[in-house]
């Protein structure tokens, strides 16, 4: 069933709770997706690039071996950022089995990621100068709390909540996705590609790489091509429309807008709320009165419809 939520301040200025917003929306949604929560987090660009790494996908904790075994990946993880010709500028260790790096590139982005991926075990899990994914195994509110998410303040963001249907249960097949190899570009979606296995197989043609085996991460990468080839993140969601075969409600970020897309039968539900301080949707309208806690008023976007809002 999944549960898909994002909001976007319209003043910009960046200084907004962003982190607790998105966990109240996540949590109220908890009975849609038990099995893992993330989000796709944004702040103010800075100059530095941040590298979200996933060094392994948790579970075995407290095991000297295998502490030993992520230190030493970890330092592989390092060294291969600096042979790919970027300097490490900072490290900050999320978790046993997540680090944040800092870093400062002047190269192909794609080049980077895939020096850090040929560590065994290790997952880009976001790069951009604005964007972060979180995303872990459990509720919004035991992730929000491990991972200090209350203190998060932001510009807008996207999150979702996990039933998993068709693919295993662990860190690399939650959302969101980041469009690999495009900065600052994430997804989360509700639903399900018919023609998942054809775009694969189409963009790996294109030597785009799959960390997962959800559908889901097809839109992100094909978001990320289009992009690549000139396409606004609008003009590419319009196309995904017109490409992308299945039942699907999607949302997707850039590092300075959030939009949202319906199929042509839109099965699959998004509620809308737009005010004058903030835009804030999600797959049931409860999730919005979780941070708004006065009189509104809700509505669905209609089918084959995209929205894209600017902060």
């Amino acid at each position: 069933m999944c549960g898909i939520a994002g909001i976007i301040y319209r003043n910009g200025n960046g200084a907004h709770r962003l982190g607790s917003d998105m966990t109240r929306m996540l949590q109220s949604m908890k009975h849609r997706g038990p099995d893992s929560t993330g989000y796709a987090l944004y702040r103010r660009p800075t100059a530095e690039l941040i590298m979200r790494i996933k060094l392994d996908d948790g579970g075995s904790g407290g095991d000297i071996e295998y502490a030993d075994r992520l230190k030493r990946r970890r330092r592989e993880v390092e060294a291969r950022i600096r042979a790919a010709g970027a300097r490490v500028d900072s490290i900050d260790e999320i978790n046993e089995y997540t680090i944040a790096v800092g870093l400062s590139y002047d190269g192909e982005l794609k080049r980077l990621a895939d020096y850090v991926e040929s560590v065994p075990g290790a997952e880009v899990l976001s790069a951009g100068s604005a964007l972060e994914i979180i995303k872990d195994l459990g509720d919004a509110q035991s992730v929000g709390t491990s991972y200090k998410l209350d203190g998060y303040v932001g510009t807008h963001g996207i999150g979702h909540v996990r039933m998993a249907t068709e693919s295993d249960v662990d860190i690399s097949n939650a959302h969101p996705y980041w469009a690999y190899p495009f900065s600052d570009v994430a997804v989360v979606h509700n639903g399900q590609l018919t023609n998942y296995h054809q775009w694969r197989r189409r963009l790996e043609r294109m030597g785009h790489r799959f960390a997962s085996d959800c559908d889901s991460e097809i839109i992100a990468v094909y978001l990320a091509q289009k992009m690549s080839e000139g396409e606004t993140l609008e003009q590419a969601m319009r196309h995904s429309l017109e490409d992308l075969d299945g039942v699907f409600t999607y949302i997707c970020v850039s590092e300075g807008a959030l939009g949202m897309a319906k199929d042509e039968l839109a099965a699959k539900p998004l509620v809308l709320y737009e005010g004058d301080d903030m835009v804030v949707l999600a797959s049931e309208e409860m999730a919005i009165r979780a941070i708004i806690d006065r009189e509104i008023e809700t509505y669905d976007p209609y089918e084959s419809e995209v929205m894209v809002w600017t902060r």
